[in-house]
């Protein structure tokens, strides 16, 4: 089975682009984030005419998460046990809404959960953080550690677990995951709350494989849109794909499709790729 994951920043703006990638990739379930759309308005029909099943949550231009699939798709969840929400306490008219029209104003569509060819996997969009000094950061900090808290308790009820946590995980675990570090001195990303909260998933028995896999220093995933980001290779590496144990004894390989950040309409994300055993 081959499992990728991509923060493909719109869902309806890439659509086509998404649906080449399966194709050419011959990926059996991906998850994506950031869709920026409600579930009313995901384009479902291109995945379904090209052979895959959508499971989608949005409630708002922002955030956005789904797992697509050619391999079935069950027990949905969208959202995780304890999944933090953000109440913003008072919003400039630029400012995103805090869930927007959600049946819980406060809780944004960060993650959603499926079963997969007997995989579980967990398309997640980690929060941003903003700033060290924004209510976004202390928002960031307990979501990571809900879904570590739960992710935890899945291995210790079934240790044969077959779980994927892959997505925007919006941390830069090591400095080599960035360009430079000069210009990340005092923010979020790289700092030591943060990555250390990231860490707490190895901790919780679960491997990062596409490092593993892939442990070259400045090896990227996301190129910002300004400053020529992508052709001087002023990029981060912030997607990341965690593997409960039985699954990470079935990963053969990863790859980071650097490719898709070429082009006309790109994201300013990339697929992380896992290739797993039968």
């Amino acid at each position: 089975m081959r499992l990728a994951t991509w923060n493909v920043n719109s869902v309806r703006a890439r659509v086509d682009r998404v649906v080449a990638f399966l194709e050419r990739s011959q990926t059996d379930v991906l998850a994506i984030q950031e869709t920026k759309c409600r579930d009313d308005q995901f384009p479902y029909l291109p995945f379904e005419a090209a052979g895959y099943e959508v499971a989608h949550v949005g409630f708002s231009q922002w955030n956005g998460v789904a797992v697509i699939s050619r391999v079935g798709i069950e027990d949905v969840e969208t959202a995780f046990a304890g999944q933090p929400g953000f109440v913003k306490a008072s919003a400039g008219a630029d400012a995103p809404p805090a869930g927007g029209d959600a049946p819980d104003a406060a809780h944004e569509a960060r993650a959603l959960g499926a079963t997969c060819g007997g995989v579980r996997v967990w398309s997640l969009y980690v929060p941003n953080g903003r700033a060290l000094d924004d209510p976004h950061y202390a928002y960031k900090l307990a979501w990571l550690e809900a879904l570590r808290s739960e992710a935890g308790r899945w291995l210790e009820e079934d240790p044969q677990a077959q779980v994927a946590l892959v997505g925007d995980w919006n941390v830069a675990p090591l400095d080599t995951d960035v360009w430079d570090m000069a210009p990340f001195a005092g923010s979020t990303h790289v700092s030591p709350a943060e990555r250390d909260a990231f860490a707490a998933f190895g901790a919780a028995g679960y491997t990062e494989v596409s490092r593993e896999h892939l442990p070259e220093p400045h090896t990227y995933t996301y190129w910002d849109y300004k400053q020529l980001a992508f052709p001087r290779n002023y990029g981060m590496r912030i997607d990341f794909t965690w593997a409960s144990p039985a699954l990470r004894a079935r990963v053969t390989g990863a790859r980071i499709d650097r490719d898709e950040r070429k082009g006309k309409g790109a994201s300013d994300h990339v697929p992380v790729i896992l290739d797993l055993a039968d």
